[in-house]
């Protein structure tokens, strides 16, 4: 991660700090990027995350928020193509809905939604700054699916003119060029002001010191998984072999249990032995080598 001092609108950090704090300019961007006004902002919510179920994958939202009218807004900064954005994009929008309905709402009561991604490359590569989705039909060219879903990419990297000038200011400030956007320059001026004072430092190196400790047990963890992996291909070739459990725990040198219990998880994929899947057999019961 990079030091607190030079962070700028586009890190994640900053970008979602600059937003939460300052509704006015959100809303103000909002506004800019769907060409239109929108309500009054009544609701944000810092990185919100959302978890369905307990053993299901949850999501954390950049910038949360729900107007006076009671649409909600999700705006998400990108700087790298992970080659996965549009269907990340489906994925919030379904999280969204499934989030306002656990609370008891019933479908008719579902709230328009937008999901916004700021890009700082040509998403789709066809050189245009801005990319909005909504469902229509592919038969009938005029009709709409009215299900209340807005998807809208804005991208750095276009030659179109398919925005204004004031879009494509914002754009080339968020591509970190310089610029003459009014917005730009007072985004910017609330990023220096949060520097120069220190303001968030003490909860950036706290996010800093768990991102390093989280990428530390990762690595401890992979290394683990590759062991078990290793020790659990060496012991199926040994099985392949016709080779029996106490002469494959003498010849790799293990505890005759540890053997033991990957030789009973290797008899159900037999006589192929799926590695990997022998792996998540024994990690589901918690009965991976230590």
């Amino acid at each position: 991660m990079k030091d607190y001092k030079d962070l700028c609108f586009s890190d994640d950090f900053m970008f979602c700090k600059i937003l939460q704090e300052n509704e006015d300019l959100c809303k103000e961007l909002t506004e800019l990027i769907l060409g239109r006004k929108i309500g009054r902002i009544v609701k944000t919510e810092k990185q919100k995350a959302i978890q369905i179920a307990p053993d299901g994958h949850g999501v954390r939202f950049d910038v949360y928020f729900t107007d006076d009218e009671m649409n909600v807004y999700d705006i998400e900064m990108q700087k790298t193509d992970t080659k996965e954005i549009p269907l990340r994009s489906r994925y919030y929008q379904g999280m969204i809905d499934l989030d306002f309905l656990a609370t008891g709402k019933e479908y008719k009561e579902l709230p328009h939604s937008y999901v916004i991604f700021l890009c700082k490359f040509d998403l789709f590569k066809r050189g245009y700054h801005k990319y909005s989705f909504t469902p229509k039909c592919k038969e009938v060219e005029e009709l709409l699916l009215e299900d209340k879903t807005d998807r809208v990419f804005i991208c750095a990297g276009g030659d179109k003119n398919d925005v204004s000038e004031d879009m494509k200011n914002f754009i080339d400030y968020l591509a970190g060029n310089m610029t003459n956007s009014d917005l730009a320059s007072r985004l910017e001026k609330k990023v220096r002001e949060a520097i120069e004072k220190n303001r968030w430092r003490k909860e950036y190196m706290t996010l800093q010191e768990m991102m390093k400790d989280e990428f530390e047990e990762g690595v401890k963890e992979g290394v683990k998984q590759g062991t078990d992996i290793h020790l659990i291909e060496l012991i199926c070739k040994k099985l392949s072999k016709g080779k029996d459990t106490e002469t494959i725990a003498d010849e790799v040198e293990e505890d005759l249990d540890v053997v033991q219990t990957i030789c009973d998880a290797a008899s159900a994929f037999a006589p192929d032995y799926d590695v990997d899947a022998i792996y998540n057999a024994l990690k589901a019961k918690d009965k991976l080598p230590v």
